[in-house]
């Protein structure tokens, strides 16, 4: 009976959340941390009903998502805005990287979670994790705790960011900016620069994705250091060709914005509200993955997350989060 009554609560919320009916002053009444927080609570009461359907909506609804909000930024205005973002990515990514891996080594945590959890913190969460992870070759119990450490902190993100972030009064710019470096997934990113202000969902939504483009590079810098590293600290032998994940959503990314900045202008009159819809319905549909991804992180994924991988994670995290805060606040 709660099997049945799970199934059709699940299409209900879903529903719910990806066509908000309720409205106050002109803004929806479910918002990305809402519907996040009605997934974690789904999952824990009911489980997860459908886990390959709520799987695939979480990955491919997001990566639709994102490719909706380019529709809604301008390319070189959004450029000039995140430059400094950018430089200070490349940074950052290299350092996470660098502090894992010396952590994970200190802490006696298995060589592959341990980089798999360095990765998930550095660049973009699940999808760095799941691009990195068949290059290590990690099994299935190492992606499991990897993943399901970083949904645990990304979740707390989403809700703890916004109110931080009017804490110390940053500016869109600057929370934009903070939170694309600091908050693991895309999802989480967008949701909280959402939740913060337009200006700071657009600049964390472009430097999230000119981040995630550094999955390329690290699975195949990956390729040629961790068998090496793996055998030097004592770690088992693999064998089999490796297999590297382009996250191609972020070039459609890319081309919405060019699409939308380059439009002739004896077609913006008809293309601009076509563009808005794209946007705004994007916006929307990130909800709808906000909820999947709550659905999807059951008791089940957070009692096999183990406290070294736990602990390695939040130090991680909180390196990060604090460097970064510091940059964008006083340099």
């Amino acid at each position: 009976m709660k099997d049945k009554i799970g199934k059709i609560l699940y299409w209900v919320l879903l529903i719910v959340v990806f066509f908000p009916f309720g409205h106050v002053c002109g803004h929806d009444i479910i918002t990305a941390p809402i519907g996040l927080a009605l997934g974690l609570v789904f999952a824990i009461i009911f489980g997860t009903p459908f886990p390959k359907f709520n799987k695939f909506l979480s990955k491919w609804l997001l990566q639709a998502s994102v490719v909706g909000l380019g529709f809604g930024m301008n390319l070189i205005k959004s450029l000039q805005s995140g430059a400094e973002g950018m430089i200070f990515t490349v940074v950052s990514v290299i350092g996470v990287m660098v502090l894992g891996v010396l952590l994970g080594r200190y802490m006696g945590i298995n060589n592959k979670t341990s980089y798999l959890i360095s990765s998930g913190t550095a660049i973009c969460g699940g999808s760095a994790i799941a691009a990195v992870g068949p290059v290590v070759k990690a099994n299935q119990n190492e992606m499991a705790v990897s993943l399901g450490v970083i949904f645990i902190l990304n979740a707390i993100a989403l809700f703890i960011f916004p109110p931080m972030g009017h804490y110390f009064g940053l500016t869109q710019e600057q929370f934009g900016t903070w939170a694309a470096i600091a908050i693991h997934d895309t999802s989480s990113v967008v949701g909280a620069g959402a939740a913060y202000g337009p200006e700071a969902c657009d600049l964390a939504t472009l430097i999230k994705c000119t981040r995630a483009l550094w999955i390329i590079p690290l699975a195949f810098f990956s390729m040629w250091f961790f068998p090496r590293f793996n055998k030097r600290t004592g770690g088992s032998e693999d064998e089999g060709k490796a297999k590297i994940s382009i996250p191609w959503f972020i070039f459609l990314f890319v081309l919405a914005m060019v699409i939308n900045t380059y439009t002739p202008e004896s077609m913006q009159s008809f293309m601009s509200p076509v563009y808005s819809f794209l946007a705004e319905f994007a916006k929307k549909c990130l909800v709808a993955v906000l909820f999947a991804i709550g659905a999807g992180l059951s008791l089940k994924v957070i009692k096999s997350v183990g406290v070294k991988p736990l602990m390695q994670a939040v130090t991680l995290w909180i390196a990060i989060a604090s460097v970064s805060l510091f940059v964008v606040m006083y340099l």
